[in-house]
C-alpha cells in the first residue's frame, strides 16, 4: 500500500492490498477501497462508500458526495462501485437518497470527466459514460451503454442494453436497448449497428432486430398490436425489447418524424 503524506485516511477506511493515493486525497470514515485501487490527488471518497478492486480514480472525482435531494435527512445510504472501472477528473457520484438504499455503478465501466451520476443510480457493467454527461435522480443505464458528451437524461428515466445515446441529447423518455437515440427531445434514429456487431451479433441477428425496429417504430401500430407482432417473431432479443417497452413508466423515445426506416 502506497498512500501520500499529505492524504487524509480516516482510521476506520478498509483499505485492500496494493492500494495507491496520491497527495491530498482524502478517504473517509466508513469506505471500502478494494484492492490494487488508484486513488489520485484531490480525489474524495465519502463516507458510506464501497469500490471493489482495481479502480482507477482520477485527480477531482468525488464519490459517495450527500444527494442533491430537499428531502435527504442526512441519513445512511451508500455508493456501490464494482470493479475495474475507470473514472476521470472531476466526475461526481451521490449515494442514495432513501434509507438503507444505494447508488449502484456495476464493474469495467468508463466514466469520462465530469460526468454525473445522480441519487440511486444504477448502472450496469461495460458501460461509457462521456464527458459533462448529467444522470438525474433514479437514472437506470444497461449494460454497453454508451452515453455521448452532454448528454442529459432525466429522473426516473431508463437506457437500454447496447443502446447509444447522441452527444448533447436531451432525455425525457426510456431510451430502447439496441437502439441509437439522438436529438432535443430525443428520437430514436435506427439500430445500434456497430455497437451490435462489436459484442458479437450477427448478420441474422441484426435482420430481426431491423424487422422489429420497423414493426414498433415504423409501421404506424399501436403498441399493443406491434408488441404480439413481435413476440411471433420468437427471438430473445427482440423479447428483451418487448419487456422494456412493456415496463416502461415513462414511455420510450419513439422515432423522428423525418427518419428514413432502418
Amino acid at each position: 500500500m502506497s498512500v501520500h503524506p499529505s492524504a487524509v485516511v480516516a482510521p476506520t477506511a478498509r483499505l485492500g492490498r496494493d492500494v495507491e493515493i496520491g497527495p491530498l486525497a482524502v478517504v473517509e470514515d466508513d469506505t471500502t477501497v478494494g484492492d490494487r485501487c488508484l486513488i489520485r490527488s484531490h480525489a474524495v471518497i465519502r463516507r458510506f462508500t464501497t469500490l471493489g478492486s482495481d479502480n482507477r480514480v482520477h485527480e477531482g472525482a468525488v464519490l459517495g458526495g450527500e444527494p442533491q435531494d430537499v428531502s435527504f435527512g442526512g441519513q445512511q445510504t451508500r455508493l456501490l462501485i464494482g470493479d475495474r472501472n475507470l473514472i476521470r477528473e472531476g466526475v461526481t457520484i451521490h449515494r442514495s437518497t432513501k434509507p438503507g438504499g444505494a447508488t449502484v455503478v456495476g464493474s469495467d465501466c468508463f466514466l469520462m470527466a465530469y460526468a454525473h451520476v445522480a441519487h440511486d443510480g444504477c448502472i450496469a457493467d461495460r458501460v461509457i459514460i462521456a464527458n459533462n454527461v448529467a444522470l438525474a435522480g433514479h437514472v437506470e443505464v444497461g449494460e454497453r451503454a454508451f452515453l455521448g458528451g452532454g448528454v442529459g437524461v432525466h429522473q426516473f428515466c431508463r437506457v437500454g442494453r447496447l443502446a447509444m445515446v447522441g452527444g448533447n441529447a436531451k432525455v425525457v423518455q426510456d431510451c430502447l436497448p439496441f437502439v441509437i437515440t439522438d436529438g432535443h427531445p430525443a428520437r430514436a434514429r435506427g439500430l445500434n449497428v456497430v455497437g451490435l456487431r462489436r459484442a458479437g451479433y450477427g448478420a441474422a441477428q441484426l435482420r430481426t432486430l431491423h424487422e422489429a425496429y420497423r414493426l414498433l417504430l415504423r409501421s404506424g401500430l399501436h403498441r399493443e398490436p406491434a408488441l404480439e407482432k413481435l413476440e411471433a417473431l420468437a427471438d430473445p432479443l427482440v423479447d428483451e425489447l418487448v419487456g422494456f417497452v412493456r415496463g416502461s413508466k415513462r414511455g420510450f423515445a419513439h422515432a423522428a418524424r423525418d427518419a428514413s426506416a432502418q
